[in-house]
């Protein structure tokens, strides 16, 4: 099984898999990834490090664990072993002070660390791996706050089936990756992310929240009947038209990412949205989504512009969202509809044309039947479901 356009295959897909979560520099100056191949000396710290059991995830099939590549084996491979500098640090759960002070020297004497951190693939994910507690399994929080307090610059690669709580890491750590579980070249795929050789574009296909406290938490929720409107949902509520609105009082309601969220190293700018359509007939919609085979016609051309501002070549994912309103059922305050992966050189601009269908407008009615009904629509095309810049059109009768 172990072909070379197997493998090949088996890296991009683990390489289009990470989400970039968060890429800054704590002093201020360039963001820290991808990594400069002049960095010299390079601290790999924690239990997912060195590990080619949990790289597989929690359903292996016939992957066996001598055949993956770690990330200390491709980081060793990529700039030398003399400048790789492995300490565990801790135990996925457990973990003893001896370890915990290897790994602190290993960062006192390095010049950049990269910590992998998260949970066991096959115990803590996948069936039967339920979590009461969504953040860093045993003392590896410990571990993490230990090194940060080194003030070296650190990258933090996330481990996980699910997201983690960590409002602590993401304001204190400058560079954040969801890793996953990779697969066999779980370790080639990272080291070509880190140093730039593979440009991450992977989005969030959940909403990843900020405390376990917030879940279910999902981005196509229905409306609210006290929406908090420009209340500060940041802090306390101080009076009571602050704490009768839909809120939290010692939480924001809003994800740590949202829904389809992933950053690069490269940036994208959208432009204006434009529609061929302002108004829309429910009744010709109904004839057209009822009228025997399975409809192809186009009922509306919603189309912009992406742009790469940057200096590095990327693929973003251009998404769609609609929100009804005004229909005899409640429907979500957005629902992607669609989306487009574009690759763009710097610089370059591409066009992104979604063509709408009558059943991208239907709903199950309070008669159970899937119809279009006159509705106000909301359309966006964004980076994910959180942006955007909107356009509205009318469907009649």
């Amino acid at each position: 099984m172990l072909q070379p356009e197997s493998l090949s295959l088996a890296r991009t897909a683990a390489e289009q898999s990470f989400v970039l979560l968060k890429n800054a520099n704590s002093s201020g100056e360039a963001p820290i990834l991808p990594l400069s191949s002049k960095t010299k000396t390079i601290a790999l710290i924690g239990p997912l490090a060195d590990d080619p059991n949990d790289m597989l995830g929690s359903w292996a099939g016939q992957g066996r664990p001598q055949d993956v590549v770690t990330l200390r084996a491709a980081l060793a491979q990529r700039v030398g072993a003399d400048r790789v500098r492995y300490a565990k640090g801790a135990e996925i759960i457990g973990g003893s002070e001896e370890q915990f002070a290897e790994a602190l020297k290993t960062a006192e004497q390095s010049d950049l660390v990269v910590l992998a951190l998260g949970e066991n693939a096959p115990e803590m994910t996948g069936e039967a791996a339920s979590r009461a507690h969504l953040g860093l399994p045993g003392r590896q929080h410990q571990l993490l706050e230990t090194i940060v307090a080194t003030k070296k610059p650190i990258v933090l690669l996330l481990f996980s089936g699910r997201p983690l709580t960590l409002p602590w890491a993401f304001e204190h750590v400058p560079a954040v990756v969801a890793a996953w579980f990779p697969g066999v070249q779980a370790g080639p795929a990272l080291v070509r992310t880190l140093f730039g050789d593979a440009n991450p574009s992977g989005k969030l296909v959940v909403s990843w929240p900020r405390s376990v406290g917030q879940e279910p938490l999902y981005y196509n929720a229905l409306n609210t009947g006290r929406p908090a409107g420009n209340i500060d949902l940041t802090r306390p509520p101080k009076n009571s038209e602050e704490k009768y609105v839909s809120r939290y009082v010692d939480e924001e309601n809003s994800p740590q990412f949202p829904f389809g969220y992933g950053l690069s190293y490269t940036d994208y700018r959208y432009g204006t949205l434009q529609i061929d359509k302002t108004q829309l007939s429910a009744k010709a919609l109904n004839e057209e989504l009822h009228g025997g085979e399975r409809s192809t016609a186009t009922a509306l051309t919603v189309s912009t512009e992406i742009t790469n501002t940057g200096t590095r070549a990327g693929v973003e994912t251009g998404q769609l969202y609609v929100q009804l309103r005004g229909t005899s059922v409640a429907q979500p305050v957005r629902a992607l509809s669609g989306f487009q992966r574009i690759a763009l050189a710097p610089g370059e601009t591409k066009k992104v044309t979604f063509a709408l269908g009558p059943e991208a407008f239907a709903l199950w009615n309070d008669q159970d039947k899937f119809a279009v009904e006159p509705a106000r629509v909301t359309l966006w095309v964004s980076p994910d479901s959180s942006r955007g810049s909107e356009i509205k059109l009318q469907i009649t009768n």
